[in-house]
């Protein structure tokens, strides 16, 4: 429902309607929210460890970037900070071969990711990415590592992205129709552990048409119910920064409404004023 709630912007909202759908985040889940800005959470993740470092905590941070993310200043300052100030963070680069249309080696010369985190001094780990099993060891290890040696990890999970990277991108023209179907159909991850699953005798295909049917109707409810939530204060979009308002913000805010009595049919109504 949370989930839900942001993807609509509404006042249960934790984002209280500032963020982009998807870009969740909760406090009470310890996960931090989601951004579109490429590579910046990096540094963001060695300072939180950092952080639960000086605190004496028994836990790690975990941050997720594609292999575009790594030709960005940010990846490089981040690792090096990490090795540094030995936090306690654990670096997961998505090698999924394409950085948008640009391909790796259009990117790199070196061999993958690892190379990038060993010449920082960082424990690397490559890991078959289209493998969950080999997914949740190296995890689970490179946790234990983060935590018990106060040392930062990158795990660089080799993969395939096997949609268009988003709703305005067709992938099919830079790269050929037959490959992304290759890997739809002989290589998908969920395909394979579910044949993993279903040898071992914990799966059938009435469970998965079960679960299937229940998360669709559990979805559809929290949609629904996002959906009938009214939208955040107009005042929301100037709190949280300041303890009071500078006098810029308030001659914003002011500007704002006035223009919203002045124009009130380009304004949604359900909007609280």
């Amino acid at each position: 429902q949370e989930f839900a709630n942001q993807c609509f912007g509404n006042r249960a909202d934790n984002g209280k309607g500032r963020q982009m759908p998807i870009h969740y985040g909760s406090n009470k889940h310890n996960y931090f929210t989601v951004a579109s800005t490429v590579a910046t959470q990096l540094s963001h993740a060695v300072g939180a460890a950092y952080a639960l470092k000086m605190d004496g905590r028994d836990a790690c941070t975990v941050t997720y970037f594609g292999d575009g993310g790594t030709s960005t200043g940010d990846f490089h300052a981040a690792l090096n900070f990490a090795a540094v100030m030995e936090a306690p963070v654990i670096f997961f680069c998505r090698n999924n071969g394409w950085a948008i249309s640009t391909p790796v080696s259009d990117q790199f010369r070196s061999d993958g990711i690892v190379v990038r985190g060993l010449a920082y001094g960082v424990l690397s780990i490559r890991v078959d990415g289209n493998d969950a099993l080999a997914i949740f060891s190296a995890v689970q290890a490179a946790r234990r590592m983060a935590i018990r040696e106060s040392r930062p990890v990158l795990i660089e999970a080799l993969t395939y992205r096997a949609g268009h990277h988003s709703t305005s991108d067709d992938s099919t023209k830079y790269r050929a129709a037959h490959e992304i179907e290759l890997w739809r159909t002989e290589r998908d991850p969920v395909s394979r552990f579910r044949k993993w699953i279903e040898g071992n005798g914990w799966w059938s295909d009435e469970a998965e048409s079960e679960l299937r049917s229940s998360v669709r109707k559990q979805l559809l409810h929290a949609i629904q119910v996002a959906e009938k939530v009214e939208k955040p204060p107009i005042a929301d979009i100037f709190t949280d920064v300041y303890d009071s308002p500078p006098s810029n913000l308030r001659e914003q805010e002011t500007l704002l409404r006035e223009t919203i009595k002045r124009h009130p049919q380009d304004y949604p109504s359900e909007f609280p004023r």
